[in-house]
């Protein structure tokens, strides 16, 4: 695809949300866990590439630099990415505790940044064609000057974030979810009806679900602002959303940023805030907003007088003075707002796009917890692979095969091609029985043992006679001879003693367990501590 001329920062925290994979950080990244056999990361990276965005840093804590130094230099599904390849930095000033906007506060963040950008969470699935954003953004919400490169953009851009509907056919039980607040833009009728300018609205409020029902609690009341209702009476306000972490946003948002450090994450601070100051009478000189906009604008005398260039609402036409106007008034009026700039700034609008919930919608998600993990490794799963459906009609996140060595299943066991991913030199003993699974790189599958839902990571040895039932075994993990797992999450390296019987469970070991109880511990000395503050890094 041609150049689009941004940028992407990919945010890769530590998965706190995994402590039975992820109980050592450092070693064992979040951003490399396996969706549907393919690193964590390689998802968010491909949708950059999608999108025609050539410019990709991925963002670590120096601790994991190591192991996401060795994952991009020996993976075979991230040294197969195509030129150029994406950069690694990882600041000295940032840890696990970092908020995401305090990332863009970093001078080396501040460095790399030179124009728009996209920022991405680590854990992002998107089947959705990201130049399709792209083009949603650049049409609604980006000024022409602003992607041509200009010092002093007559009218500074908009952002542009996803959200996507929680409650599908197959809910996820505990996905967490946002509360947001959207008003109707008016639509071109000449788009077609599967376009995403369909689904594109003003965002004008926005936060996690739990901060509401903080603010509901402490009130006792919804925190609407009348002023909000009488500026925007088509108010809508979705409750089972959640925000996919997918911002376009333009480059003056650094300079919000840097002026305001206040604002800790991108989602509920940067976005949420912003989106507050378009309508909230006040709120963007308390910001700091109006100073970093007007900055970006100057004026322009025009016989010798200075006029107002700003561009009319949308839906107004040019002529705004009556019918007395002359049409050739109206049109050295149309050429004037073109090359002139603004006598002043005005708060750039923060468009959302929804995407819907129906069974046959694109794949979004964010994988951040266990349970999502399986479901959305079990449903790519289910994705003909390219040998079916040949390299035109396949998804982009199809595998070459279903079964990629074929020669290690020995007759007389069941596998359901359908809805099974089997990776490289994996071995299948006889009479087993694999139903929707995703089994990941040298594993080895025993006789007589049976898969349903279940989730493999590299190098899992399954005994003879095991039954797993809607189970995730962690890499090296070994599951002694008559087991029964169902609903249990093996941490890696684990040995599973022989006829195991459990339940619901998280099988660690015991320096495991004590990570995971000191990581809970951390977690509420820090809620403790700021109250108030938003969501970490990880």
């Amino acid at each position: 695809m041609p150049a689009t001329g941004l940028q992407a920062l990919i945010l890769c925290g530590p998965g706190s949300s995994f402590p039975t994979f992820t109980t050592n950080p450092d070693e064992s990244p979040k951003a490399l866990l396996p969706i549907a056999n393919r690193p964590m990361v390689w998802y968010p990276i491909d949708f950059c590439y999608r999108t025609g965005i050539t410019n990709i840093t991925l963002i670590c804590p120096p601790s994991a630099a190591e192991a996401m130094t060795t994952a991009l230099n020996t993976n075979p599904f991230l040294t197969s990415l195509p030129y150029p390849r994406p950069d690694l930095v990882s600041p000295q000033g940032l840890d696990y505790n970092t908020g995401t906007a305090e990332i863009l506060r970093l001078p080396e963040i501040r460095d790399i940044v030179k124009c728009d950008l996209v920022v991405l969470p680590c854990d992002l699935v998107c089947e959705i064609g990201g130049d399709k954003l792209l083009q949603a953004w650049m049409v609604e919400a980006a000024s022409l000057p602003d992607l041509l490169g200009e010092e002093a953009a007559p009218y500074c851009s908009g952002g542009l974030g996803v959200w996507y509907d929680t409650k599908t056919v197959n809910p996820i039980k505990g996905e967490e979810t946002d509360f947001l607040a959207t008003t109707p833009m008016s639509r071109d009728l000449t788009s077609p009806k599967d376009s995403l300018l369909q689904r594109l609205s003003y965002l004008v409020l926005s936060m996690p679900t739990d901060s509401l029902n903080d603010l509901v609690e402490a009130k006792n009341a919804l925190p609407i602002r009348h002023g909000l209702l009488r500026k925007h009476p088509k108010l809508k306000m979705l409750t089972t959303h959640r925000d996919a972490h997918i911002y376009f946003l333009p480059k003056w948002i650094m300079d919000f940023v840097k002026e305001n450090e206040k604002l800790e994450t991108i989602g509920e601070d940067v976005v949420g805030w912003w989106a507050k100051a378009t309508w909230q009478t006040g709120l963007p000189e308390k910001l700091g907003l109006m100073k970093v906009l007007q900055g970006r604008v100057t004026t322009t005398e025009s016989s010798g007088t200075m006029r107002d260039h700003s561009p009319p609402p949308r839906g107004e036409a040019l002529n705004s003075q009556g019918s007395d106007s002359s049409p050739s008034a109206d049109l050295e009026d149309a050429h004037n707002s073109l090359l002139n700039k603004p006598t002043q700034a005005s708060v750039p609008p923060v468009l959302a796009y929804i995407h819907p919930s129906e069974p046959n919608a694109s794949l979004l998600r964010r994988v951040d917890t266990a349970p999502l993990l399986l479901a959305v490794s079990l449903r790519l799963a289910k994705l003909p692979s390219i040998e079916e459906t040949g390299p035109d009609a396949a998804s982009p996140f199809a595998h070459p095969k279903k079964i990629a060595y074929p020669d290690g299943v020995k007759p007389r066991t069941t596998i359901t091609r359908q809805d099974c991913l089997i990776a490289n030199n994996v071995m299948v003993d006889e009479k087993t029985s694999i139903k929707e699974c995703v089994v990941g790189a040298n594993c080895q599958i025993k006789e007589g043992a049976k898969l349903f839902q279940c989730l493999l990571m590299d190098d899992v040895v399954v005994g003879k006679g095991c039954k797993l039932t809607r189970c995730i075994l962690g890499k090296r993990s070994d599951i002694g001879e008559g087991s029964t797992l169902t609903d249990c999450e093996v941490q890696e390296n684990l040995l599973v003693e022989p006829r195991t019987d459990d339940k619901d469970n998280k099988l660690m070991s015991s320096s495991g367990l004590e990570a995971s109880e000191q990581d809970m511990q951390d977690v509420l000395q820090e809620f403790d501590d700021e109250y108030a503050g938003g969501p970490a890094f990880g």
